[in-house]
């Protein structure tokens, strides 16, 4: 075990002097009124705590996820997946069409039906437990079957359609949180409500901010320019079958015709930053620079290597925002997306590539913004308890121990400084959970107080002197206060690992709470205890 001495270095000394002003006064603007600080020049402001949506408010957004839009990305994907399969197989067929919310295939060869119908049986796959409720519906989510003209059909079944919603509202929700939330401390609610509906809940941004964020499907893939056909003739005659016509995002009001199949999907994007176009010297239009991962740079090499001279569009929400010709092999997974974008239209586009594209489309059904849901006079009620609890604290602890009890007093001012100024700089919302997370460490600093304390008298009853006696408490001691902020640390990281929402705000404050009872503890208290007897040297100790 670690020895302790009250001795302190003017080094030692002077670090706690300097943590505990600066926490003071990192803390300081949270006390001073919003309209005081924002007229302070901005050198001076400092980060205040955000508040949690209980205290100040914000957003309330319902979405509804595109179950149609859903089926139907998913029957264009069963498409592309059972041409190559017989490709693979070497079946030949008269066309794979969607027609009737099933996948049709027309064969050539009759004779070939079942090794067509072997091969496209392993397109289905087994259901596995549902994402709400955890149990297991059994069977597959594709039926595949031959119909009496020779055809076969593939037709999602009605759980694998439920199944496929239900996943697609979890990643949804995954994807939705690190748009809004990504450093996780805003204590956004983000929760799946019904079927298929989500329910957003965001403490201090305004609703268009929000929107901005989630209402961008931010679907990226690489796909092929039909170069065998002009866009005049398919807006005259129709589109063919296998082709899209999507707008040209270059040159609003033109369109580009590309292959339905996607030949890299933005799903293997890794990391994504705005800058500005590399091909210009940094000096041209602003820029998304992308990088994907090993399976992604592998097929964008192979792309890239068997289609050179083609147009290669890059399609974002069914809009090409560039296509051009490719002129090489490009391998290491690195490419960029340039347009006319703003700077607030870049940086967000790089988020939405980081965070992932939703795997359908949502609507919104409901919108409002949200007072303080508990009110002024709860919310004031909160403050009042918070100090009603310090000075119960501070009363307990000055009657028990006198002098030493008011230090303790002084560290857990140093304590809660220290909490709020953390919550401040970390950009932590304060929800009224996070309020009783900093109550909780009034008790949680002091008794480590009360454990060294009670040593010091256990010592002093036992016939050491003062200097030995206040050294073997703190020694003594520190094995046991270790140990208890140990565990309560770990409580409030298991919370914060698994908890979402309010718990986390919770959480964060606890640990803070912990960590800084622990340094006020066996630094500070001890700092003013050593002071105090080198300046007074006193012969009698009554605690």
């Amino acid at each position: 075990m670690f020895g302790f001495t009250l001795h302190f270095s003017r080094w030692g000394a002077a670090v706690v002097l300097f943590l505990s002003i600066a926490s003071v006064v990192f803390a300081l603007p949270n006390a001073i009124p919003l309209s005081t600080y924002e007229s302070l020049p901005s050198w001076l402001q400092l980060p205040r705590m955000p508040l949690g949506l209980d205290l100040r408010g914000g957003t309330h957004l319902l979405y509804s996820i595109d179950t149609v839009q859903l089926k139907k990305d998913w029957l264009q994907t069963l498409q592309t997946d059972a041409r190559r399969a017989l490709s693979e197989e070497k079946i030949g067929h008269g066309g794979v069409v969607i027609a009737g919310g099933q996948v049709r295939v027309n064969l050539k060869d009759p004779s070939k039906l079942g090794d067509a119908l072997a091969r496209l049986k392993k397109l289905a796959q087994p259901l596995s437990p549902s994402l709400i409720s955890g149990q297991s519906s059994g069977g597959l989510d594709l039926a595949v079957a031959p119909t009496e003209s020779g055809a076969i059909t593939i037709e999602p079944t009605q759980a694998g359609i439920l199944h496929r919603v239900e996943s697609a509202i979890s990643r949804s929700i995954e994807v939705i949180r690190r748009r809004v939330d990504p450093e996780g401390t805003t204590e956004a609610t983000i929760q799946a409500e019904g079927q298929d509906r989500i329910l957003i809940q965001v403490p201090g941004l305004a609703p268009a901010e929000v929107k901005a964020r989630v209402g961008t499907t931010a679907k990226l893939t690489f796909q092929l320019v039909d170069q065998t056909e002009s866009v005049e003739t398919a807006q005259a005659n129709g589109v063919p079958p296998d082709d899209l016509l999507l707008p040209d995002a270059e040159h609003p009001g033109s369109f580009i015709l590309v292959h339905k199949e996607v030949l890299v999907a933005g799903d293997d994007i890794v990391d994504a930053r705005a800058g500005y176009d590399s091909t210009s010297g940094g000096l041209g239009q602003r820029a998304v620079s992308f990088e994907l991962n090993g399976r992604g740079a592998v097929a964008f090499a192979r792309v890239t290597r068997e289609n050179i001279g083609k147009r290669f569009a890059i399609v974002l929400d069914n809009k090409v925002m560039s296509a051009p010709v490719i002129r090489s092999e490009i391998p290491g997974g690195h490419g960029q997306i340039t347009g006319s974008f703003s700077l607030d239209e870049v940086n967000r586009l790089s988020l939405l590539l980081r965070s992932g594209a939703l795997p359908a489309s949502l609507s919104i059904i409901e919108e409002r913004s949200v007072g303080p849901t508990l009110g002024a006079d709860s919310i004031e009620k909160g403050k009042t308890a918070t100090i009603v609890g310090f000075l119960a604290v501070s009363g307990l602890m000055i009657a028990g121990y006198g002098l030493f009890g008011l230090f303790s007093v002084i560290a857990l001012v140093i304590n809660i400084a220290i909490v709020v100024a953390c919550l401040s700089l970390f950009h932590a919302t304060l929800t009224l959970p996070g309020i009783a997370g900093i109550v909780l460490t009034m008790g949680v600093a002091v008794d480590a107080n009360v454990l060294i304390y009670e040593r010091i008298r256990e010592e002093l009853r036992g016939g050491r002197g003062i200097v030995g006696s206040i050294e073997a408490g703190f020694d003594r001691a520190y094995a046991t206060i270790i140990d208890s902020h140990l565990t309560g640390l770990l409580a409030a990281l298991i919370l914060y690992a698994f908890g979402s929402g309010t718990i986390r705000g919770f959480a964060v404050t606890l640990s803070f709470g912990i960590v800084s009872s622990l340094f006020t503890a066996i630094t500070v208290t001890r700092l003013m205890v050593s002071t105090w007897l080198r300046e007074t040297r006193p012969t009698v100790l009554e605690i």
